[in-house]
């Protein structure tokens, strides 16, 4: 037991300096984007405060955290510094939220704003940017919350249940955690908005709405059309969402505006469909699947046998 104890505390007190260490870097980047940039920019009156608000975020509030969270892990105060630092990570959230409009907004005033560029320009040239620029500074908070989740798991493994500090570190860890599901799900719904709006432009015309509030991408791929009075197999891109399968085929290789686009030929409601596998538990070539709706049946086939089992999850998933 005392081994056990001694090989924790070694570990303990490793995890704890590289924090430190780390949180001490972490912090003179941060610092170089408040000195060169928002201080200067607030004095100079360079961007409107609106503007400078939006590009920059609750970046000063992230600094006076970490500012204090430093303080308390140089005094080796480890579990009251986690438990005082949990309680400013939804900081952390509402970043995640106001990059993407930072970014654009950032883009918009480098293009419009001539002075702006010159300074940013000129800040960038320093020597303490060692060749970063703005752009590269701005997604830090974001990875640091990464590194805190793993810091804060570490610690708290290497912690004593009975020790007074563990249910402090508990706290934190849990903190960090939901903060960090919180800033996957607004990357994720960033993602699943950008494979819509891809999706919706590769279709002809607006007709087919793509675009739908709470609709989710799942996949997209070429499968074979069965039609049901054995005339010859039609190719579709099929694009399966959370609520509905698209097919469609590809436009005339000559027409002067969607030579390169898909005409949508039908879209299939998932909500009253069944999906069975023809043939497919062998391993012969490829398969078929079977999609019932209450008033088509569709034979969709592949001659990969990978492929077909995949679509079989991927629309039993959707269904589901």
């Amino acid at each position: 037991v005392e081994e056990q104890r001694a090989r924790w505390e070694r570990k303990r007190s490793r995890t704890a300096k590289e924090l430190l260490e780390t949180e001490h870097k972490y912090l003179e980047q941060l610092d170089l984007v408040l000195t060169y940039f928002v201080t200067i920019l607030k004095a100079k009156g360079t961007l409107k405060p609106t503007v400078l608000e939006t590009i920059f975020g609750p970046l000063e509030s992230l600094y006076s955290a970490s500012h204090v969270l430093s303080l308390h892990l140089e005094k080796g105060n480890l579990g009251p510094g986690l438990e005082n630092f949990s309680q400013n990570l939804d900081l952390y959230g509402h970043y995640a939220e106001n990059l993407e409009q930072a970014n654009k907004t950032l883009k918009e005033q480098l293009r419009k704003n001539k002075s702006f560029r010159r300074f940013k320009k000129l800040q960038e040239t320093r020597p303490q940017f060692q060749g970063q620029e703005l752009e590269d500074l701005l997604p830090l908070p974001l990875q640091r919350l990464h590194q805190y989740k793993n810091f804060f798991r570490d610690l708290l493994e290497n912690t004593s249940p009975d020790s007074a500090e563990y249910q402090k570190l508990a706290k934190a860890v849990k903190s960090v955690c939901e903060v960090s599901q919180w800033v996957q799900d607004i990357a994720n719904k960033r993602e699943n908005s950008l494979q819509l709006l891809r999706v919706q432009k590769l279709l002809k015309g607006q007709k087919t709405q793509v675009l739908t509030p709470g609709r989710w991408y799942i996949r997209e791929g070429w499968l074979l059309v069965v039609p049901s009075k054995g005339e010859e197999l039609k190719r579709r891109m099929f694009f399966l969402f959370s609520d509905v399968l698209i097919a469609a085929k590809p436009c005339h290789p000559l027409h002067l505006l969607n030579s390169n686009k898909l005409s949508c030929q039908a879209v299939y409601p998932l909500h009253q469909c069944s999906v069975d596998k023809v043939f497919g538990h062998t391993r012969s070539q490829g398969g078929l699947l079977s999609l019932s709706f209450p008033h088509k049946t569709l034979l969709l086939m592949s001659s990969n046998q990978q492929d077909i089992n995949d679509w079989y999850r991927s629309l039993t998933a959707a269904v589901r």
